[in-house]
């Protein structure tokens, strides 16, 4: 820390937090931190939050910790700068120092991503924030926010989540193996990241494999691509084929697969919204929208035509892909 008060202050506190005095050293470090944030004294509030939300955590005081964590992020906006390699640093440590399952963890991650969205590049939030965040999620085997933010994550992301989602269908029947690959594929999809979709769906599998000898699989290759197919896992194989129609561009090998494989995915029914927005994405394929009754009928009688204003779609141009790894 570059002031020396501010070191000893913390130091302080540390004594007390050793000796078991957590509230008394919560108060007076959020007490003595308000007074630099009225003062304006930015960088001695930050120092003093960050040296005492860390020594908290690491005591086991999530609560306590955490309180100060969030209350540093609201100073880093109330400072108004941009985001920076430091600020990100110290958010990224915290993080990392939360105890297992503290549940006041949830709100500070929701206000660091809000944050840097506000104050940095990324409209959705910090790549690397959405990644550690995530990362510390799937490690606790909390899987909705795993998704949450490594859908929204850095190129190691995909690795994270395929991990995550193959872990949680160890716990279901075997059978429904596609229903966690797609949760790992889907949301890079629906983001445009066809890269990182690949990866998702390249490391499940894979790891499906490795871990079930007994499964039967084909090897399909052609000059262009190679892919495994599941005989007793259809909506696998939709999966994967999914992702291959996207790589050609074909809206017609799209139409094919969503008629052949309708009854199965009519029975899963939570994947319709996605693949409506996945045929409009890459293949501008229209979604369905409810006319307004009234407009349709005011459009008819003044001869200017029927029905809501369609907001023409945006395709997703799909580069081609480069080999998948799983580096």
């Amino acid at each position: 820390m570059a002031n020396a008060k501010i070191q000893r202050i913390v130091a302080r506190q540390q004594e007390k937090i050793s000796e078991g005095q957590f509230y008394e050293a919560h108060q007076q470090l959020r007490v003595v931190a308000s007074r630099y944030v009225k003062s304006e004294s930015w960088d001695a509030a930050i120092d003093l939050l960050y040296g005492g939300a860390l020594a908290l955590l690491k005591a086991g005081h999530g609560g306590s910790g955490g309180d100060l964590a969030i209350f540093l992020v609201d100073v880093f906006g109330k400072s108004g700068k941009d985001v920076s390699v430091g600020q990100k640093s110290k958010l990224l440590t915290i993080v990392r120092a939360f105890p297992a399952r503290e549940p006041t963890r949830k709100r500070f991650v929701t206000e660091m991503i809000s944050w840097s969205s506000r104050y940095g590049e990324y409209p959705l939030g910090d790549p690397e924030l959405h990644h550690v965040a995530g990362s510390s999620f799937a490690e606790e085997c909390e899987p909705y926010d795993a998704e949450r933010h490594l859908g929204l994550g850095t190129k190691d992301s995909p690795e994270q989540l395929a991990r995550c989602e193959y872990e949680w269908w160890t716990q279901d029947e075997p059978n429904t193996a596609a229903l966690y690959a797609a949760r790992a594929i889907f949301p890079y999809l629906l983001v445009g990241n066809l890269r990182s979709a690949n990866k998702a769906h390249l490391i499940f599998t894979s790891r499906l494999n490795s871990s079930n000898r007994s499964l039967s699989v084909q090897e399909v290759s052609s000059k262009s691509s190679d892919m495994r197919v599941y005989p007793i896992l259809p909506l696998l194989n939709f999966l994967g084929l999914l992702l291959l129609a996207i790589q050609r561009g074909s809206s017609d090998l799209y139409k094919q697969l969503t008629k052949h494989y309708g009854p199965q995915v009519k029975e899963v029914g939570a994947w319709d919204d996605a693949l409506a927005q996945i045929g409009e994405m890459y293949f501008g394929i229209r979604i369905p929208r409810q006319g307004n009754p009234l407009f349709d009928m005011m459009g008819s009688m003044m001869g200017f035509g029927g029905g809501s204003p369609k907001p023409k779609p945006k395709k997703v141009d799909v580069p081609p892909p480069p080999a998948a790894d799983l580096d």
